[in-house]
């Protein structure tokens, strides 16, 4: 009887433990991305920032002015709404969460803020959910606001 209870319980703990393992991995990998997101937008460097995001007519972007579908129509509204370094400004992000709901999906909560001497500061929320596909981690749906 104690054999039986012993398997039984390790086959109810395996899936855990691999989750918590393979998260602590896929968190570090998650948050490594948006800082380099950060840092290539300082940079100026939006088509750089875009690497984040999937390539794919998929991506979704919900923002101020609605959904945009598709990583080019993402990246174009990006550059219309951000058409030089003074309206980019300087870039932070607070993650206020990550969690990892199913196998190779990640959510992610943050808030983002813009400090723009020249045009006035802005920020605001945003939810991403995540999905490592082919081995790697891209934004497969972005909530800005």
């Amino acid at each position: 009887m104690n054999t039986l209870r012993f398997l039984l319980l390790f086959w109810v703990l395996l899936p855990l433990a691999n989750a918590k393992a393979q998260s602590g991995q896929d968190r570090r990998a998650i948050l490594a991305i948006l800082d380099r997101q950060v840092s290539d937008w300082n940079a100026g460097n939006v088509d750089a920032f875009m690497n984040g995001y999937w390539k794919s007519d998929s991506l979704t972007f919900v923002g101020k002015v609605g959904v945009t579908y598709g990583y080019q129509a993402t990246l174009n509204s990006y550059k219309k709404r951000y058409p030089d370094r003074p309206s980019m400004g300087t870039l932070k992000f607070d993650i206020v969460k990550v969690t990892f709901p199913a196998k190779n999906v990640a959510y992610v909560i943050g808030r983002w803020h813009l400090t723009r001497p020249q045009v006035g500061d802005a920020g605001g929320s945003y939810t991403l959910l995540w999905q490592k596909i082919n081995g790697r981690w891209v934004i497969v749906s972005d909530h800005s606001s």
